[in-house]
């Protein structure tokens, strides 16, 4: 069953890496959407993919990179999508 999300990762999240990490576990999962950083420090991850793979692709995102510190993450829900990628936005 696919999953249409969308993540706020708050913390310090930028100049770590973060976007690329997200990148690369998108691509690990075959999550497709985007990730980029926004004005207030966040990073905003709009993806679709299946659901088991989505719950895996969140497991790694609280993580994160080693540099980073991820103090809170918001989820939603989004309507579907259709992305035929994961790339990072600028």
């Amino acid at each position: 069953m696919k999953k249409n999300i969308e993540l706020i990762v708050e913390g310090r999240v930028q100049g770590v890496g973060f976007r690329n990490f997200a990148y690369n576990r998108a691509l690990k999962y075959n999550i497709n959407g985007y990730v980029k950083n926004t004005f207030d420090g966040n990073v905003e991850i709009i993806c679709t993919g299946e659901s088991n793979d989505i719950d895996k692709f969140i497991a790694e995102i609280r993580k994160g990179p080693s540099f980073s510190f991820i103090s809170n993450i918001k989820i939603n829900e989004t309507p579907e999508n259709d992305f035929k990628e994961f790339e990072i936005r600028y």
